[in-house]
């Protein structure tokens, strides 16, 4: 059920209305099934349908840390946290999705892991795309 991975299409409208401030605001990563009702283009909010549970992980997710906002390199702007770690947890997830929890938990991004990734008494970790121009999660070019 999980439609593709990208910024969620509300995010873009929010950005040009200042909802998002990447200095202040406690952005969210929670992790889902298959199952999950996710769409880049309607997914507006954090939601609790098809979020995983297991040993390591409480609902909601956690938040990101390390946030860096980058740029202007080659013309773009982008910001990255550092990698989510779910600590000895034993957790199956299939997606994740990114949100403001600062703002109305707005929905940022969806991740899409294509498959099932699979922790069993040791770290979960998301492995964030590298932060440049061209590869960065949120960026503006």
């Amino acid at each position: 059920m999980i439609a593709g991975s990208g910024l969620c299409s509300s995010f873009k409208r929010e950005l040009l209305e200042g909802r998002h401030d990447f200095r202040s605001h406690v952005f969210q990563v929670a992790l889902y099934t298959a199952d999950a009702p996710l769409d880049v283009d309607a997914t507006t909010v954090y939601i609790t349908q098809g979020e995983i549970t297991g040993p390591g992980y409480s609902a909601g997710g956690m938040a990101l840390g390390g946030v860096q906002l980058l740029g202007p390199t080659a013309r773009a702007a982008y910001v990255t946290w550092d990698d989510p770690i779910w600590n000895n947890s034993t957790l199956t997830a299939r997606a994740a999705l990114i949100y403001n929890q600062s703002a109305q938990q707005r929905a940022v991004c969806i991740l899409d892991f294509t498959e099932d990734k699979s922790s069993n008494l040791g770290p979960f970790r998301i492995k964030l795309p590298p932060p440049a121009p061209s590869t960065a999660l949120v960026r503006l070019l």
